[in-house]
């Protein structure tokens, strides 16, 4: 007989151990499943923000900034974060 044993693949476990290890993959899943929600709600954000930034950065030697109807615009933006945010 050779020193080579061959091993199935698999291993013994009790099922105290099984329902651990299922409980840790669900867990798992549900983790990753959030992290995509989270990073989806960033980068919806940032993607908001940065063409305000953009365009406050346009002229900076001009003193003022000359922006009409800034209110509603501004309430508008704010709206929108909101919504991404609660979302």
């Amino acid at each position: 007989m050779s020193d080579d044993i061959f091993d199935f693949g698999f291993t013994a476990v009790t099922e105290d151990e099984l329902e651990t290890v299922q409980e840790l993959t669900q867990k798992s899943t549900s983790s990753a499943e959030n992290l995509d929600a989270v990073q989806y709600k960033i980068d919806k954000l940032y993607n908001a923000i940065i063409p305000l930034l953009n365009n406050l950065k346009k002229n900076p030697q001009k003193d003022y900034i000359h922006w009409p109807n800034r209110l509603t615009k501004v309430e508008q933006f704010e709206e929108m974060l909101t919504k991404i945010y609660k979302n």
